[in-house]
Parts: C-alpha cells; structure tokens; sequence
C-alpha cells in the first residue's frame, strides 16, 4: 500500500512540470544599467517569466518563460512596450518617449551611442 502511495505522489509531481523554454532577443538599445533594471522590472510582472538575463555589451535579452503561460510574440511586446526594440518588434512609441533621456538613442538626443554594426558571420 506504501508503495502505490509514493507512485501516486510521483506521479502528481511529474505532472507538475511546466514545459520551458530560453530565447534570446536582440535588444540594442538596452545599453546602461538604467535600461536593464526598467525592463527587467516590467517583464517580472508578467506571468510564466523565469528568468530574465541582459546582456548590454551584445544588445542581447535571454528570456526563461513557461511555454503554456506565455509565448515569445507576447515577450517582445512586453519589451516594445517598456519603450525598447526587440528583435523585429519597434519600441512603442509613447513608452519610449516617457524614458529618462539618459536611456534614449542618441539620435534622439538621449545618451546611448549607435550602436556598433556587428561584421557579418558574428
């Protein structure tokens, strides 16, 4: 009797698992500190984030999320709606226009330089 009572217990345990999954998301102009903390904030609200992991050098968001609570679509969208690019998905515009200029392109009079082309095959 023991014995099929830690079965079921293993059972329900492994049916507990949620499928996930780590996705990288080109996001150049995520450059400062300032810019990291922001969406790092922003994406710990939604649910079935993991882990959320900047990397300012690269311009580059590598995500954990539980595949059956949210998917990558809505991961970018999140990011373009805290004011930055990701990947193929642009900044929302009014949400970029509300960050500190210190966290603005360059172009657009903020602080963060253009950034640097990266030679193909990289």
């Amino acid at each position: 009797m023991t014995c099929l009572a830690a079965i079921g217990v293993a059972m329900v345990s492994f049916g507990q698992v949620k499928p996930g999954q780590t996705a990288k998301i080109k996001t150049p102009n995520i450059l400062c500190e300032d810019c990291k903390k922001r969406v790092t904030t922003y994406l710990d609200r939604y649910d079935g984030i993991q882990s959320v992991a900047i990397n300012t050098k690269k311009g580059e968001t590598t995500v954990k999320f539980v595949t059956d609570r949210i998917n990558i679509e809505e991961i970018k969208t999140a990011i373009a709606n805290a004011g930055f690019d990701a990947d193929d998905v642009p900044a929302n515009e009014e949400a970029y226009k509300r960050l500190p200029i210190s966290c603005k392109k360059a172009e657009d009079g903020g602080g963060h330089p253009k950034p640097k082309e990266q030679p193909a095959g990289q």
